[in-house]
């Protein structure tokens, strides 16, 4: 991933923070104080069950409604008393495209350009430059009502970056879309990083969020239930171990002993003991068994993943969902 932008070498600057968010609709409580604090130049993916919370979040930190209480900053402008200068640093990807499937794709990105205020020729200019960079420019001249669900989605991130934003917000932008179309769309959103943007995602597929963010909030009965990065995550959930396995008995026998903790199978020659898969931990368990002269033929870490951080932290009524992950890596 990206490093962070900093201003003096040590403190990352906030391309986006709030403290103390609140929102309400009728006796409903969405957000119920929420403190964020988003690096300039990394993704932060936002997590939680349908009707958490996340797209309202979005939608104050871009302007489009109102909180009742609290404070946002977003690009170093309130949200609430300069949102003209959000608009003018932010770009907005929502659920559901703003493509118009009457007009080609081409004419999307003009329509787009005007509403910049670009001029005619810098209007093409960066259209041109977007529709070859998303690889749509042999479509370009087609009805965007013939594109596919992947080719919509790839003109929809097009068209919020007509404007040049420093801070892109994409509300749940690969629901729907098919495996490759979604990996094509994590390549983009790398990219974009890669460029000095930051991201500021929510998603219903977990292992989206593991694979491109920095950093992830779950966001649970109006609260960040848990914050941090998909490790640090990781390791808050019980359940992390390392597997051993030996071909000698006799070593297998004296790391049993050790390894007092540890359970055994005989049959199979391994011993699993609890870890929460950390480097302090590993080296702690390499050097017991250095100090008793043993060596295992093979070690296998055992970490929760973010759908055992999800359940643990928000329950099992409503997960998103998830293709199948393994959950061991072989060290």
């Amino acid at each position: 991933m990206p490093t962070t932008s900093q201003t003096d070498g040590r403190q990352p600057t906030a391309a986006v923070s709030t403290v103390d968010l609140r929102k309400s609709y009728g006796d409903k409580t969405v957000l119920d104080g929420i403190d964020l604090r988003i690096p300039a130049g990394s993704v932060f993916a936002l997590l939680g069950p349908n009707g958490a919370g996340k797209t309202t979040a979005v939608k104050i930190l871009s302007t489009l409604i109102s909180a009742d209480g609290g404070q946002a900053q977003v690009a170093g402008h309130d949200v609430a008393t300069s949102p003209d200068g959000v608009r003018a640093a932010i770009g907005v990807t929502g659920q559901f495209s703003a493509v118009d499937g009457l007009i080609t794709g081409e004419e999307n990105m003009l329509l787009m350009a005007d509403l910049h205020h670009l001029t005619r020729r810098e209007g093409r200019r960066i259209t041109a430059e977007l529709l070859e960079r998303f690889d749509l420019t042999e479509a370009a001249k087609k009805p965007a009502a013939t594109y596919s669900g992947g080719m919509k989605r790839r003109l929809d991130i097009a068209m919020t970056l007509v404007g040049s934003p420093r801070i892109i917000f994409l509300d749940e932008p690969t629901t729907g879309l098919d495996p490759r179309s979604r990996h094509g769309m994590w390549q983009i959103i790398r990219e974009l990083v890669t460029g000095g943007v930051t991201v500021f995602l929510t998603t219903q597929y977990l292992e989206e969020a593991d694979e491109l963010a920095d950093r992830i909030a779950v966001l649970n009965n109006g609260k960040i239930a848990a914050e941090g990065t998909p490790e640090e995550l990781k390791r808050i959930v019980p359940g992390g171990h390392v597997r051993l396995r030996f071909t000698d008995p006799a070593a297998h026998r004296a790391a049993a002993s050790a390894l007092a903790e540890a359970t055994r199978d005989d049959e199979a020659l391994t011993l699993q003991t609890p870890s929460d898969g950390s480097q302090r931990a590993l080296r702690s368990l390499l050097d017991r068994l250095d100090t008793a002269g043993i060596e295992a033929d093979e070690l296998t870490v055992h970490t929760p993943d973010l759908d055992d951080v999800f359940f643990a932290l928000t329950g099992p009524a409503d997960i998103p969902n998830q293709p199948n992950q393994s959950k061991e890596n072989a060290r």
